[in-house]
């Protein structure tokens, strides 16, 4: 026989309520579609605003449409120098040999962190060329350096993108310079940055840094000394990272992220007119999703969310729950409006393993997708044994119950 409950959670009150809170709010914590009806608009012609504490979109607009990443696609090149100094393939302190075609190819082109031919270079040092310069000659001599050629790095990112789960991404250079066909989704983006921060944690540090000195002025004998492009760094409290770009056909963009209080944002924003208009914008993005978006610790795992009935079982219920810790992210509406309905086919009949999925939990939140989320059971029930059997098995026929 199926068994349904229906709750409607309309006001804080219902936080008296302890148990029946944990089982409404639970499977938001896997949801990660924005929602369609969004009263945050954006003149980006592309975003996406992620909390990726919960892994939750908060706001979405064209995410899935490709465009041309500019500098923003570095950050696949830094990943996969980050995975081979992690593997042990290559460290920091290793030195490579500027090419003098490389040198020559790329000395003008764009940002540069004004390499020389046959210069000597670490990989620390080009990696910060990178990230805080965007220099497109540190990123063809790194690639140079690690795979042999530019070609076969690209063909390294490409499947790293891949194997990350980024569906709308190509690469055709290291760089990020235009180029047919090159092109990212405002998800992927931020699917890299999260991996980024999530894989690599000390070499992520890097993203923070606001200069990087390296070389010499010919003129003044001076050092040269950069700063990062990446204008959250200096307006956004807790900003880390990560990547600023521009093109003429896609204008200003920016990936970027910021934590406070162990609860961190990725913001992506596209096809913005001006510098001044990608700092403001990402900004007041991340400033929106601190603001208006919480964090919510609903309860622990092995909490128990339900009882359902066994069918001639050693115990007569089974206690359902979850394996892990729920922590949920939602604005003041979601949780006003949100419904859930739990349900299971009943009794259930022993014996039952410990960790079995026994029942669901239906989700449904306006303008979103009803998600469904499955409960397990706490312990092991055990089957009854002889006289046990007829006799449980009575007690259901006439009370509508298993006993116990």
């Amino acid at each position: 026989m199926s068994k349904t409950t229906k709750v409607q959670f309309m006001t804080r009150r219902n936080l008296r309520h302890p148990a029946r809170l944990a089982l409404a709010i639970f499977s938001l914590t896997l949801l990660v579609g924005g929602a369609s009806a969004q009263t945050l608009s954006t003149p980006a012609e592309h975003a996406i605003l992620v909390d990726a504490t919960t892994n939750t979109v908060l706001f979405e607009k064209s995410a899935d449409t490709p465009f041309p990443p500019a500098s923003m696609s570095k950050m696949m090149t830094t990943y996969i120098a980050f995975e081979m100094i992690k593997r042990g393939e290559v460290t920091l302190e290793e030195t490579t040999i500027v090419l003098e075609q490389t040198w020559r190819d790329w000395r003008l082109q764009g940002s540069t962190m004004f390499l020389n031919a046959g210069q000597e270079v670490t990989i620390g040092d080009l990696l910060r060329g990178i990230i805080v310069q965007s220099g497109n000659d540190a990123c063809v001599v790194l690639a140079e350096a690690l795979a042999g050629s530019e070609d076969v790095y690209v063909g390294w990112m490409n499947e790293m993108a891949g194997e990350l789960g980024m569906t709308g991404t190509v690469f055709k250079n290291s760089t990020g310079w235009p180029a047919e066909g090159h092109v990212v989704t405002a998800r992927d983006m931020a699917i890299i940055a999260e991996h980024l921060i999530e894989d690599f944690p000390e070499l992520y540090k890097m993203y923070a840094e606001t200069s990087f000195s390296f070389g010499t002025d010919p003129q003044t004998g001076k050092p040269i000394t950069q700063s990062n492009r990446n204008p959250i760094l200096y307006t956004v409290d807790g900003a880390d990272g990560l990547k600023t770009g521009h093109t003429q056909e896609s204008g200003y963009s920016l990936t970027g992220s910021a934590i406070r209080d162990g609860r961190r944002i990725i913001m992506v924003a596209s096809g913005l007119e001006s510098t001044r208009a990608r700092s403001r914008e990402a900004q007041r993005l991340i400033e929106y999703a601190f603001r208006n978006y919480k964090i919510l610790k609903l309860f622990e795992a092995g909490q128990v969310i339900e009882e359902a009935d066994v069918w001639l079982g050693a115990a007569g219920k089974v206690a359902l729950t979850v394996a892990e810790d729920v922590n949920v992210t939602m604005s003041r509406n979601q949780r006003r409006k949100m419904t859930v309905i739990l349900s299971y086919d009943g009794p259930i009949k022993a014996p039952i393993k410990k960790g079995a999925p026994l029942a669901t939990v239906r989700i449904s939140v306006p303008d979103r997708e009803d998600l469904v989320v499955p409960l397990v059971a706490a312990a092991a029930v055990g089957e009854k044994t002889g006289f046990g059997r007829i006799g449980a098995a009575l007690m259901y026929l006439v009370f509508g119950s298993s006993g116990r």
